[in-house]
């Protein structure tokens, strides 16, 4: 019998859990910084909720299976669609705007590399109901919360903003159809993947001409909004956009974080607008998290659009990022008190000094077996304890317990009705 965890996924033993509960407490209190709520979806959906948009590469990523009732099922690889699953089951009946984040279990059948596994938490918040990018710069300003709390600063990470606009004008002003317009999205996402003659020829077996493409890459190569202005226009919706999201990201001070990348697009299809990534500048080189606005998802699923934005972003990535700046903190167990019985005659005892202090609230680790006080005190360390509670035949005899604060080192007696 192999031992080890199945190919792509984590085991979290105690240490590994604490520091997986770090993280989402920072994640749970920026969402609750911007007046978020936390909901949460069954971890297996439909495999159609994830299959109706044909050729992203999210549908080759599947973990789909059939179930015992015959009914063709997957582990879900991204949060929005159940989601939206959701919205539509309450038939509009959710006041507007929403305002939701979540932090569930993603599964994606892919090649692994370091923080990419083939299961993944990820930290999800949405806004529904405000078409402008004030919801994005919203989204943005958590982010940048989230990144400060951990020691991160500007420099270390940067957003780099775009909107699926800048393409969508220049492909449209060149004529090519609106229905390859995603799989265009779709091959620019892998820019930074694989070189850039194998993503020219993909672009020319979906037809475009090759002049097309030489502007395509030009514009999204372009660094400020100055020149996107010179390459799309001054009447640019996308440029407008990307205007106003720039000042609002100065108002909420977060302008340092901000940097324009037009070949910002992400792979998934159902992006309308404003798309960012926040990509680190240290070792890793790559994404850390990603969204944008998505604002016709809704009708995909038979429902009415609502105007949306949100992002995701990955736990394995981040901690990856934060363990190169030597940023993770270290978080050794932590309970209250260690209770410890001289000999064997006095393990009730020891039971009811438990029993009260954890009545008191206290957390405590009563040792059941029989040990030396030497292993007692070297246990108590290794659990982070604040107090070891020793009770002691001459003291017990009296009615109290010897307690010693392994923070001070001061010891004294305390009276049992007192615990």
């Amino acid at each position: 019998m192999k031992l080890q965890s199945v190919r792509g996924t984590r085991d979290f033993f105690p240490e590994d859990l604490r520091l997986r509960n770090w993280l989402f407490g920072h994640w749970r209190t920026a969402a609750a910084r911007f007046g978020f709520e936390e909901y949460d979806a069954p971890l297996v959906e439909s495999e159609e909720l994830y299959t109706r948009k044909a050729g992203e590469e999210i549908t080759g990523q599947l973990y789909n299976f059939e179930d015992k009732g015959g009914r063709r099922l997957a582990l879900r690889p991204e949060m929005t669609p159940s989601l939206v699953r959701m919205l539509l089951q309450k038939g509009g009946a959710l006041p507007l705007p929403i305002r939701w984040f979540s932090i569930p279990q993603c599964w994606r059948y892919e090649r692994m590399t370091r923080g990419r596994g083939r299961e993944h938490y990820q930290w999800n918040m949405d806004i529904y109901g405000v078409p402008g990018v004030a919801a994005e710069a919203e989204l943005l300003a958590a982010i940048v919360h989230f990144f400060t709390a951990v020691g991160l600063q500007a420099g270390d990470i940067e957003i780099r903003v775009s909107s699926r606009k800048v393409l969508e004008e220049v492909l449209t002003t060149a004529g090519v159809p609106a229905a390859q317009f995603a799989a265009v999205c779709v091959l620019v996402d892998k820019l930074e993947k694989l070189p850039r003659e194998a993503i020219e020829g993909d672009l020319v077996d979906l037809g475009l001409e090759t002049e097309l493409i030489d502007t395509i890459l030009e514009t999204l190569s372009l660094k400020s909004i100055e020149d996107l202005e010179q390459a799309l226009g001054a009447d640019s919706e996308a440029l407008a956009d990307l205007r106003g999201l720039f000042q609002l990201g100065d108002l909420y001070g977060i302008g340092d974080w901000l940097v324009i990348d037009p070949s910002i697009v992400r792979g998934l299809a159902y992006y309308t607008g404003i798309v960012f990534e926040a990509f680190d500048n240290g070792t890793l080189q790559r994404a850390v998290c990603g969204g944008g606005r998505y604002d016709q998802l809704l009708s995909t699923y038979g429902g009415k659009d609502i105007p949306a934005c949100g992002f995701g972003f990955g736990d394995m990535v981040i901690l990856e990022v934060l363990k190169d700046r030597e940023l993770l903190p270290q978080l050794p167990g932590a309970i209250d008190d260690l209770v410890f019985a001289f000999d064997a005659s006095l393990r009730s005892a020891a039971i009811d000094v438990a029993t009260r202090l954890r009545a008191a609230g206290r957390s405590v680790d009563l040792v059941l077996e029989e040990k030396k006080v030497k292993w007692a005190f070297k246990h108590a360390d290794r659990r982070g304890a604040s107090r070891v509670v020793l009770v002691a035949p001459d003291e017990w005899a009296a009615g109290e317990v010897r307690i010693k604060d392994l923070r001070s080192g001061e010891e004294s007696n305390t009276a049992i009705t007192s615990l």
